[in-house]
């Protein structure tokens, strides 16, 4: 199968290049750098030739709530108009679980593209996860100041963001099925508490400062609003692992 890949050189769409070619399937990786903007709409024609599926992975690191729906929304209309004039027969979207719960900020941003998408000519698969083990260092990396290290307070069950990718392969070759059971990590876990293993693992110094952030968003997180439920399935790395560099399955 000839899958694109959207957000290719992110997170989780590093993975789901990994995966899909030790699949044995040819991956297109839809980057600026290769000539492509799912933005603009640069290059999607010429990139989407004989692609059977596209995989969304894309993603903006922003709180501003109306940059982040353009992004998604824009970067999703013109890679289904690009994919139905290419014939593309499978579109697969990676969101988050919970954010019809929590449908403010960024999460409301995730819910308009999920609608998009929903609304598309296009056959699609939507899959929903749970925050990455990597959001955790994403946290330490954007809020440590002058020594110390604030920890937003939140529950989650953090998953493995290679075990995402090879969900999202796995869904790309079964076709399309609309939404699907949620993908979460195995167990759940206090994000100030994965910042703390992680400073001590890095070995800083300097307080872990845990903090109630502000917004709504974060409420319904510390709440328990958008951990998954009892339908989802369960990912096997756990959050003590992958901090300790133990590969996926091991």
């Amino acid at each position: 199968m000839k899958i694109a890949v959207a957000g290719g050189t992110g997170t989780v769409g590093r993975h789901v290049v990994d995966v899909a070619r030790e699949r044995g399937h040819e991956v297109v990786v839809l980057t600026r750098s290769a000539g492509v903007d799912v933005i603009t709409g640069q290059g999607l024609a010429a990139a989407l030739r004989g692609v059977e599926a596209v995989v969304d992975a894309s993603n903006l690191v922003t709180l501003d709530a109306k940059k982040a729906e353009r992004f998604f929304t824009t970067g999703s209309r013109n890679l289904l108009a690009a994919e139905a004039a290419a014939g593309v027969r499978h579109h697969v979207l990676l969101s988050i679980v919970g954010i019809d719960r929590a449908p403010y900020g960024y999460y409301a941003a995730k819910v308009a593209q999920e609608r998009v998408v929903e609304q598309g000519d296009v056959p699609w698969t939507i899959q929903r996860a749970t925050q990455f083990h990597e959001f955790a260092a994403q946290m330490l990396d954007g809020m440590s100041f002058a020594g110390l290290h604030l920890a937003p307070k939140l529950r989650t069950a953090p998953v493995a963001a290679r075990e995402v990718g090879e969900r999202l392969v796995a869904v790309a070759e079964a076709g399309p099925a609309g939404h699907v059971a949620d993908l979460a990590g195995p167990r759940e876990e206090r994000l100030e508490e994965m910042i703390r293993k992680l400073a001590r693992a890095r070995a800083l110094r300097g307080p872990v400062i845990a903090v109630s952030m502000p917004g709504k968003q974060f409420a319904a997180m510390r709440s328990g609003a958008t951990l998954p439920g009892p339908d989802a399935v369960r990912a096997r790395q756990a959050f003590d692992e992958w901090v300790a560099g133990t590969p996926v399955g091991e």
